[in-house]
């Protein structure tokens, strides 16, 4: 996973991310107030080796060198049981020496003859004893004992005290900095894991990155996330200079260059599954495209739950069934939207066979009549895994345009329906993410927030002055909807 994508996951997944650091946080300060705290009393040792003689230059370094090396061996004698057995007799301590010896630790720094002893003990008064009474008790054993001449006298070795223990003011565990520190650390850890593994587990596809993953076909569109989509689907009309109409004209934009020196543009719009916006969109690209001057036709061709005269505010009684089972004329049933060239082909009735329709020479002869006629034609078409309807329809036009909702098509079922329209031998031009949460759409004119929902009962916005009555192609501007 890429640093971008990750820091997109860490965004969408906030909440659990803070929420697994306050419980890691709450759990480290349980046991930072549960935990008995330990404190360490410290001394420091001097060894030294006395010279034959002390006059000599060669011999005060023979017997700094000596000591050296005896030193290295010491530290292990320190928490012996010969020198921790008077400790515990000493201060009547209930304990044994090997227990004793855990809570001791003996080291020396390189090229020292110093011994540093730190004895650890949840009494700090109890702990510089201990401490004390080890130098004591150490320098004794080594002075009277294993460095004990044989024939008598002095021991060459003595142990000095430079710093007796003094009793501790601060434990030294717990320390409530390292414990929240560590708490903070543990719990962020464990929320980014929890995102990770959910990231594994959810096979959704949730934003570009995700479809450049499955396929080759480029992403020609991103389109963010709207609460308000229901009330103003239009956001092309609505809201002209906000970011979601900007990211319409980027994708009207990046269509330009889709299947170049074409001379017929007509595209099929679909998705994998239903909820992912392919109605809205396009119905929002036709009204960018028409911005231009270009004549546009919007035909609605999902025969089995029409959206485009709802989302365009036009009457939809009639339209494409009545055409392709000739009860009516074409001319008869376009409507003009608006003051530029877009004309609405609406679904009209739903046909019991819808499929056959779709797939009819009659069909095929419409379409070939609008390429000719408009300079873009755009249908609307039913998602391609449940019905064939926009496999069928994609055979009569230039290409298909897969539109993709964040967290509603699986990647296997994505990669289906792109395997099914490759199949038959459809081109597919482009892809456009929709749903796509605000902060992670990147780039001017695609950002801001957009959803749409395939089949939604939600009602348009009123549009005063709107057509109506069937209108004929001879009729080139229509009233201007609010």
């Amino acid at each position: 996973m890429q640093f971008p994508e990750l820091l997109r996951l860490v965004r969408r997944g906030w909440v659990t991310l803070l929420a697994t650091t306050l419980v890691g946080v709450a759990v480290g300060a349980v046991a930072f107030l549960t935990t008995t705290p330990v404190y360490e009393a410290k001394a420091q040792l001097f060894v030294a080796v006395k010279s034959v003689d002390e006059g000599s230059a060669v011999e005060v370094v023979q017997g700094s060198s000596a000591a050296q090396l005896k030193v290295k061996s010491y530290v292990g004698v320190i928490t012996s049981s010969r020198v921790l057995t008077p400790v515990i007799d000493d201060l009547d301590l209930k304990t044994s020496p090997a227990a004793l010896a855990g809570h001791v630790k003996a080291s020396t720094p390189t090229n020292t003859v110093l011994i540093d002893l730190v004895v650890a003990d949840t009494d700090p008064s109890r702990a510089a004893q201990i401490a004390n009474s080890i130098s004591k008790n150490f320098a004794s054993v080594i002075s009277n004992g294993i460095e004990a001449p044989t024939t008598g006298g002095s021991s060459p070795v003595s142990i000095d005290v430079l710093e007796p223990a003094t009793v501790p003011t601060a434990p030294s565990d717990p320390k409530l900095a390292v414990t929240l520190g560590l708490s903070v650390v543990l719990g962020s850890a464990a929320g980014l894991g929890l995102l990770l593994a959910r990231r594994a587990l959810d096979t959704r596809i949730h934003s570009k990155a995700d479809l450049e993953a499955i396929t080759d076909v480029p992403v020609i569109g991103t389109i963010g996330l709207a609460p308000d989509i229901d009330r103003h689907p239009l956001v092309v009309h609505s809201k002209p200079k906000g970011p979601i109409a900007e990211s319409f004209r980027t994708l009207r934009t990046n269509l330009q260059f889709v299947d170049i020196g074409a001379s017929e543009r007509s595209f099929v719009i679909t998705s994998a599954v239903p909820s992912e916006g392919k109605s809205t969109t396009a119905a929002n690209l036709a009204v960018a495209i028409a911005e231009t001057g270009a004549s546009v036709v919007l035909v609605d061709g999902d025969l089995r739950r029409p959206r485009v005269a709802e989302l365009m505010g036009i009457e939809g009684a009639a339209g494409l069934t009545d055409v392709l089972i000739g009860a009516a004329e074409l001319d008869d049933l376009l409507q003009p939207w608006g003051n530029n060239g877009l004309q609405v082909l609406p679904a009209g009735a739903i046909p019991p066979n819808p499929s056959e329709l779709l797939g009819s020479v009659g069909m095929q002869a419409l379409l070939a009549e609008l390429t000719g006629r408009f300079d873009v034609v755009l249908v609307d078409a039913p998602p391609l895994l449940p019905v064939t309807d926009a496999a069928v329809i994609s055979r009569s036009t230039r290409g298909v345009i897969v539109v993709s909702g964040s967290k509603r098509a699986t990647r296997a079922q994505f990669a289906e329906a792109i395997e099914l329209l490759e199949t038959i031998g459809s081109r597919v031009l482009g892809l456009v993410a929709t749903l796509v949460p605000s902060q992670e759409v990147q780039g001017y004119g695609s950002y801001g927030a957009y959803a749409a929902y395939y089949g939604t009962t939600a009602s348009a916005a009123p549009l005063p002055n709107r057509p109506t009555a069937r209108r004929s192609r001879s009729e080139t501007s229509g009233p201007s909807p609010a």
